[in-house]
Protein backbone atom coordinates (compact mmCIF):
# COMPACT_ATOMS: atom_id res chain seq x y z
CA UNK A 1 0.00 0.00 0.00
CA UNK A 2 1.19 3.38 -0.71
CA UNK A 3 0.73 6.02 1.44
CA UNK A 4 0.79 9.16 0.17
CA UNK A 5 1.73 12.59 2.56
CA UNK A 6 -0.27 15.92 1.40
CA UNK A 7 1.65 18.74 3.39
CA UNK A 8 -0.32 21.91 4.04
CA UNK A 9 0.93 25.39 3.09
CA UNK A 10 -0.21 28.61 3.97
CA UNK A 11 -2.26 29.95 1.46
CA UNK A 12 -0.46 33.65 0.77
CA UNK A 13 -2.32 36.35 -2.17
CA UNK A 14 -0.20 36.74 -4.86
CA UNK A 15 1.04 40.48 -4.50
CA UNK A 16 -0.92 42.21 -7.44
CA UNK A 17 -4.36 40.30 -5.82
CA UNK A 18 -3.88 42.33 -2.21
CA UNK A 19 -5.92 45.09 -1.94
CA UNK A 20 -5.00 48.54 -2.82
CA UNK A 21 -5.09 51.10 0.21
CA UNK A 22 -3.74 54.55 0.24
CA UNK A 23 -2.62 55.96 3.11
CA UNK A 24 -2.98 59.66 3.87
CA UNK A 25 -0.72 61.38 6.67
CA UNK A 26 -1.12 64.65 8.64
CA UNK A 27 0.92 64.28 11.01
CA UNK A 28 0.10 63.85 15.10
CA UNK A 29 1.55 61.66 17.74
CA UNK A 30 2.01 58.71 15.47
CA UNK A 31 4.24 60.69 13.59
CA UNK A 32 5.86 62.19 16.51
CA UNK A 33 9.72 62.15 18.16
CA UNK A 34 10.77 62.50 21.17
CA UNK A 35 14.67 62.77 22.87
CA UNK A 36 14.67 59.77 24.31
CA UNK A 37 12.40 56.13 24.11
CA UNK A 38 11.28 56.73 27.52
CA UNK A 39 9.56 60.15 26.90
CA UNK A 40 5.50 60.09 26.31
CA UNK A 41 5.57 64.22 27.10
CA UNK A 42 6.83 67.17 25.84
CA UNK A 43 7.59 65.25 22.30
CA UNK A 44 7.25 67.17 18.83
CA UNK A 45 4.19 65.77 17.12
CA UNK A 46 4.20 65.51 13.03
CA UNK A 47 8.47 65.14 12.98
CA UNK A 48 8.01 62.25 10.77
CA UNK A 49 7.35 61.74 7.33
CA UNK A 50 4.47 59.27 5.78
CA UNK A 51 7.84 56.91 4.56
CA UNK A 52 8.89 56.57 7.62
CA UNK A 53 5.49 55.39 9.36
CA UNK A 54 5.72 52.59 6.47
CA UNK A 55 9.15 51.26 6.87
CA UNK A 56 8.19 50.69 10.61
CA UNK A 57 5.69 48.39 9.57
CA UNK A 58 6.90 46.14 6.78
CA UNK A 59 4.05 43.57 7.74
CA UNK A 60 1.76 45.32 5.89
CA UNK A 61 2.90 44.56 2.33
CA UNK A 62 1.49 40.80 3.43
CA UNK A 63 -2.07 42.72 4.01
CA UNK A 64 -1.92 44.81 1.22
CA UNK A 65 -0.23 47.35 -1.67
CA UNK A 66 0.09 50.20 -0.31
CA UNK A 67 0.80 53.45 -1.35
CA UNK A 68 1.41 57.05 1.16
CA UNK A 69 1.01 60.37 0.70
CA UNK A 70 1.81 63.45 2.83
CA UNK A 71 -1.45 66.12 2.81
CA UNK A 72 0.36 67.86 6.11
CA UNK A 73 2.59 67.31 8.68
CA UNK A 74 1.01 68.78 11.76
CA UNK A 75 -0.48 68.63 15.08
CA UNK A 76 -4.47 67.98 15.02
CA UNK A 77 -4.72 70.92 17.64
CA UNK A 78 -3.77 73.27 14.70
CA UNK A 79 -5.90 71.22 11.96
CA UNK A 80 -8.05 73.62 10.22
CA UNK A 81 -10.78 73.70 7.70
CA UNK A 82 -8.30 74.40 4.50
CA UNK A 83 -6.65 70.71 5.52
CA UNK A 84 -9.95 69.11 5.96
CA UNK A 85 -11.37 70.45 2.59
CA UNK A 86 -8.07 69.12 1.12
CA UNK A 87 -8.43 65.88 2.67
CA UNK A 88 -12.18 65.05 2.00
CA UNK A 89 -11.43 66.16 -1.63
CA UNK A 90 -8.06 63.79 -1.97
CA UNK A 91 -10.27 60.91 -0.21
CA UNK A 92 -13.18 60.81 -3.22
CA UNK A 93 -10.06 61.44 -5.81
CA UNK A 94 -8.72 58.30 -4.69
CA UNK A 95 -12.13 56.26 -3.71
CA UNK A 96 -13.40 57.39 -7.55
CA UNK A 97 -10.62 55.12 -8.62
CA UNK A 98 -11.13 51.25 -9.62
CA UNK A 99 -7.68 50.29 -8.70
CA UNK A 100 -8.24 51.66 -5.04
CA UNK A 101 -9.80 49.59 -2.57
CA UNK A 102 -10.06 51.96 0.62
CA UNK A 103 -8.10 54.84 2.59
CA UNK A 104 -6.39 55.03 5.97
CA UNK A 105 -5.68 58.26 7.70
CA UNK A 106 -3.06 59.48 10.18
CA UNK A 107 -4.45 61.90 12.71
CA UNK A 108 -3.51 63.12 16.00
CA UNK A 109 -5.50 62.12 18.73
CA UNK A 110 -6.57 65.71 19.79
CA UNK A 111 -9.24 66.65 17.19
CA UNK A 112 -9.98 62.96 16.35
CA UNK A 113 -14.04 63.42 16.84
CA UNK A 114 -13.65 66.26 14.66
CA UNK A 115 -11.91 65.11 11.00
CA UNK A 116 -13.47 61.88 10.87
CA UNK A 117 -16.91 63.19 11.19
CA UNK A 118 -16.21 65.52 8.51
CA UNK A 119 -14.70 63.41 5.91
CA UNK A 120 -18.59 60.85 7.01
CA UNK A 121 -20.24 63.80 6.15
CA UNK A 122 -18.50 64.25 3.01
CA UNK A 123 -16.98 61.10 1.54
CA UNK A 124 -19.03 59.59 -1.46
CA UNK A 125 -18.44 56.20 -1.28
CA UNK A 126 -18.84 52.45 0.33
CA UNK A 127 -15.27 51.84 0.55
CA UNK A 128 -14.07 52.10 3.39
CA UNK A 129 -12.08 55.21 5.46
CA UNK A 130 -10.13 54.36 8.60
CA UNK A 131 -8.62 56.92 10.87
CA UNK A 132 -6.21 55.87 12.97
CA UNK A 133 -3.43 57.97 15.67
CA UNK A 134 -1.37 56.99 18.58
CA UNK A 135 -1.39 58.12 21.86
CA UNK A 136 2.64 57.80 22.03
CA UNK A 137 5.71 59.09 20.01
CA UNK A 138 7.28 56.60 17.31
CA UNK A 139 10.04 56.98 19.35
CA UNK A 140 8.65 55.18 22.36
CA UNK A 141 10.09 52.30 23.24
CA UNK A 142 6.30 50.77 23.37
CA UNK A 143 5.03 52.65 20.53
CA UNK A 144 1.19 51.80 19.74
CA UNK A 145 1.28 53.75 16.49
CA UNK A 146 2.85 50.39 14.13
CA UNK A 147 0.38 48.09 15.75
CA UNK A 148 -2.93 50.64 15.11
CA UNK A 149 -1.23 51.61 11.49
CA UNK A 150 -1.21 47.73 10.69
CA UNK A 151 -4.78 47.16 12.10
CA UNK A 152 -5.98 50.81 9.99
CA UNK A 153 -4.49 48.92 7.10
CA UNK A 154 -5.90 45.77 8.26
CA UNK A 155 -9.76 47.23 8.35
CA UNK A 156 -9.87 48.98 5.25
CA UNK A 157 -8.87 45.74 3.06
CA UNK A 158 -11.28 43.85 4.50
CA UNK A 159 -14.72 43.63 2.56
CA UNK A 160 -16.45 43.37 5.31
CA UNK A 161 -15.89 47.10 6.36
CA UNK A 162 -17.43 48.59 3.14
CA UNK A 163 -20.65 51.03 3.64
CA UNK A 164 -20.34 51.46 7.43
CA UNK A 165 -18.87 55.01 7.00
CA UNK A 166 -16.04 56.13 8.32
CA UNK A 167 -13.93 54.41 11.15
CA UNK A 168 -11.45 55.07 13.79
CA UNK A 169 -9.02 51.92 14.52
CA UNK A 170 -6.79 52.52 17.72
CA UNK A 171 -5.91 49.98 20.72
CA UNK A 172 -7.62 46.95 18.47
CA UNK A 173 -11.16 48.80 18.61
CA UNK A 174 -13.24 50.13 15.58
CA UNK A 175 -15.20 52.89 16.37
CA UNK A 176 -17.96 54.88 13.91
CA UNK A 177 -16.93 58.53 13.53
CA UNK A 178 -20.43 59.97 14.68
CA UNK A 179 -20.13 58.55 18.08
CA UNK A 180 -16.23 58.20 18.98
CA UNK A 181 -14.29 60.73 21.11
CA UNK A 182 -11.36 60.93 23.01
CA UNK A 183 -11.92 59.91 26.76
CA UNK A 184 -8.78 60.51 28.58
CA UNK A 185 -5.40 62.93 28.09
CA UNK A 186 -2.99 60.17 27.95
CA UNK A 187 -4.28 56.21 28.62
CA UNK A 188 -4.02 54.34 24.99
CA UNK A 189 -7.35 53.28 25.81
CA UNK A 190 -9.19 56.76 25.61
CA UNK A 191 -11.53 56.66 22.20
CA UNK A 192 -14.76 55.55 23.24
CA UNK A 193 -17.86 55.85 22.18
CA UNK A 194 -20.16 56.10 26.28
CA UNK A 195 -23.53 55.03 25.52
CA UNK A 196 -23.33 53.62 21.78
CA UNK A 197 -20.11 51.09 21.97
CA UNK A 198 -17.73 50.47 19.24
CA UNK A 199 -18.46 48.95 15.81
CA UNK A 200 -16.04 45.94 16.38
CA UNK A 201 -12.67 44.89 17.71
CA UNK A 202 -9.44 42.74 16.33
CA UNK A 203 -8.43 39.87 17.80
CA UNK A 204 -5.24 37.90 17.04
CA UNK A 205 -5.68 39.45 13.60
CA UNK A 206 -9.21 38.78 13.15
CA UNK A 207 -12.02 41.63 12.64
CA UNK A 208 -15.04 41.30 14.58
CA UNK A 209 -17.80 43.49 13.32
CA UNK A 210 -20.82 43.57 15.82
CA UNK A 211 -23.08 46.95 15.01
CA UNK A 212 -23.86 49.05 12.15
CA UNK A 213 -24.65 53.05 12.57
CA UNK A 214 -27.86 54.09 11.25
CA UNK A 215 -27.10 57.67 11.21
CA UNK A 216 -27.23 59.46 7.87
CA UNK A 217 -23.28 58.92 6.72
CA UNK A 218 -20.98 59.05 3.24
CA UNK A 219 -22.86 58.13 -0.07
CA UNK A 220 -26.38 59.49 1.31
CA UNK A 221 -25.34 62.60 2.93
CA UNK A 222 -26.11 65.71 1.12
CA UNK A 223 -22.82 67.31 1.63
CA UNK A 224 -20.45 67.85 -0.74
CA UNK A 225 -17.71 70.13 -0.51
CA UNK A 226 -16.14 69.67 -4.24
CA UNK A 227 -15.25 73.16 -5.39
CA UNK A 228 -15.38 75.04 -1.82
CA UNK A 229 -12.47 77.07 -1.01
CA UNK A 230 -13.29 77.46 2.37
CA UNK A 231 -16.19 76.59 5.26
CA UNK A 232 -18.70 78.70 7.36
CA UNK A 233 -17.07 80.44 10.35
CA UNK A 234 -18.60 79.16 13.39
CA UNK A 235 -17.36 79.09 17.32
CA UNK A 236 -18.11 77.09 20.05
CA UNK A 237 -18.99 79.01 23.67
CA UNK A 238 -18.58 76.94 26.80
CA UNK A 239 -21.21 77.65 29.34
CA UNK A 240 -20.45 77.77 32.91
CA UNK A 241 -21.15 79.47 36.40
CA UNK A 242 -21.03 83.60 35.74
CA UNK A 243 -20.39 82.73 31.29
CA UNK A 244 -20.19 86.08 30.35
CA UNK A 245 -22.76 87.51 27.72
CA UNK A 246 -19.51 89.71 25.78
CA UNK A 247 -18.68 85.94 23.95
CA UNK A 248 -21.68 86.38 22.09
CA UNK A 249 -20.39 90.38 21.11
CA UNK A 250 -17.51 89.02 20.47
CA UNK A 251 -18.58 86.48 17.86
CA UNK A 252 -21.16 88.71 16.51
CA UNK A 253 -18.33 91.22 15.83
CA UNK A 254 -16.40 89.00 13.85
CA UNK A 255 -19.47 88.20 11.86
CA UNK A 256 -19.83 84.29 12.40
CA UNK A 257 -22.61 82.54 10.59
CA UNK A 258 -23.08 79.96 13.48
CA UNK A 259 -22.80 79.49 17.34
CA UNK A 260 -21.84 76.23 18.99
CA UNK A 261 -23.61 76.66 23.06
CA UNK A 262 -21.94 73.80 24.91
CA UNK A 263 -24.47 74.37 27.91
CA UNK A 264 -24.44 72.70 31.23
CA UNK A 265 -26.37 69.20 31.79
CA UNK A 266 -28.57 68.48 28.62
CA UNK A 267 -27.82 71.94 27.28
CA UNK A 268 -28.58 74.23 29.69
CA UNK A 269 -28.54 78.08 29.07
CA UNK A 270 -28.19 80.70 32.00
CA UNK A 271 -29.71 83.90 32.03
CA UNK A 272 -26.29 85.73 30.22
CA UNK A 273 -26.00 82.98 27.30
CA UNK A 274 -29.72 83.28 26.85
CA UNK A 275 -29.06 86.81 26.45
CA UNK A 276 -26.22 86.64 24.41
CA UNK A 277 -27.81 83.38 22.17
CA UNK A 278 -30.91 85.95 21.66
CA UNK A 279 -28.63 88.90 20.80
CA UNK A 280 -27.09 86.40 18.24
CA UNK A 281 -29.96 85.18 16.88
CA UNK A 282 -31.31 88.29 16.15
CA UNK A 283 -28.39 88.76 13.99
CA UNK A 284 -29.28 85.78 11.93
CA UNK A 285 -26.46 83.67 13.91
CA UNK A 286 -27.87 80.34 14.31
CA UNK A 287 -26.93 78.94 17.44
CA UNK A 288 -26.78 75.00 18.61
CA UNK A 289 -27.23 74.04 22.20
CA UNK A 290 -25.25 71.15 22.92
CA UNK A 291 -23.70 69.62 25.96
CA UNK A 292 -20.17 70.11 27.93
CA UNK A 293 -20.60 66.36 29.46
CA UNK A 294 -19.61 64.30 27.13
CA UNK A 295 -22.77 62.36 26.36
CA UNK A 296 -26.52 61.96 26.06
CA UNK A 297 -28.89 63.62 23.91
CA UNK A 298 -29.78 67.42 24.42
CA UNK A 299 -33.55 67.09 24.02
CA UNK A 300 -35.83 70.22 22.37
CA UNK A 301 -37.18 72.62 25.30
CA UNK A 302 -39.36 75.48 24.08
CA UNK A 303 -38.14 77.15 27.66
CA UNK A 304 -34.47 77.83 26.08
CA UNK A 305 -33.16 79.54 22.82
CA UNK A 306 -31.33 78.01 19.86
CA UNK A 307 -31.65 74.96 17.91
CA UNK A 308 -30.18 71.28 19.53
CA UNK A 309 -27.22 68.68 18.97
CA UNK A 310 -29.17 65.72 19.49
CA UNK A 311 -26.24 63.27 20.81
CA UNK A 312 -23.42 65.00 19.44
CA UNK A 313 -21.10 66.81 21.21
CA UNK A 314 -19.97 70.22 20.98
CA UNK A 315 -17.23 69.39 18.87
CA UNK A 316 -18.82 67.36 16.64
CA UNK A 317 -21.94 69.93 16.35
CA UNK A 318 -19.44 72.72 15.30
CA UNK A 319 -18.33 69.97 11.93
CA UNK A 320 -21.72 69.35 10.89
CA UNK A 321 -23.27 73.20 11.46
CA UNK A 322 -20.44 74.34 9.58
CA UNK A 323 -21.44 72.10 6.54
CA UNK A 324 -25.29 72.42 7.40
CA UNK A 325 -24.60 76.01 6.75
CA UNK A 326 -23.47 75.33 3.54
CA UNK A 327 -26.66 74.07 2.42
CA UNK A 328 -28.91 76.33 4.21
CA UNK A 329 -29.43 78.89 7.25
CA UNK A 330 -33.20 77.66 7.29
CA UNK A 331 -33.63 76.23 10.94
CA UNK A 332 -36.13 74.16 10.96
CA UNK A 333 -33.81 72.20 8.07
CA UNK A 334 -30.76 72.21 9.90
CA UNK A 335 -32.14 70.89 13.03
CA UNK A 336 -33.43 67.65 10.79
CA UNK A 337 -30.10 67.28 9.97
CA UNK A 338 -29.19 67.41 13.67
CA UNK A 339 -31.89 65.13 14.40
CA UNK A 340 -30.25 62.39 11.25
CA UNK A 341 -26.79 62.82 10.90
Amino acid sequence: MVVLLVVATPFSWAADQLPHIVILATGGTIAGSAASNTQTTGYKAGALGIETLLSAVPELKAIARVDGEQISNIGSENMTSDVLLKLSNRVNELLARSDVDGVVITHGTDTLDESPYFLNLTVKSEKPVVFTAAMRPATSMSADGPMNLYNAVLVAADKSSWGRGVMVELNDRIGSARFTTKSNASSLDTFKAVEEGYLGTIVGGKIYFETRVDKIHTTRSVFDVTGLKSLPAVDIIFGYQDDPEYMYDAAIQHKVKGIVYAGMGAGSVSKRSDAGIRKAQAKDIVVVRSSRTGSGVVPPDSNQPGLVSNSLNPAKSRILLMLALTKTDNPEIIQQYFNTY
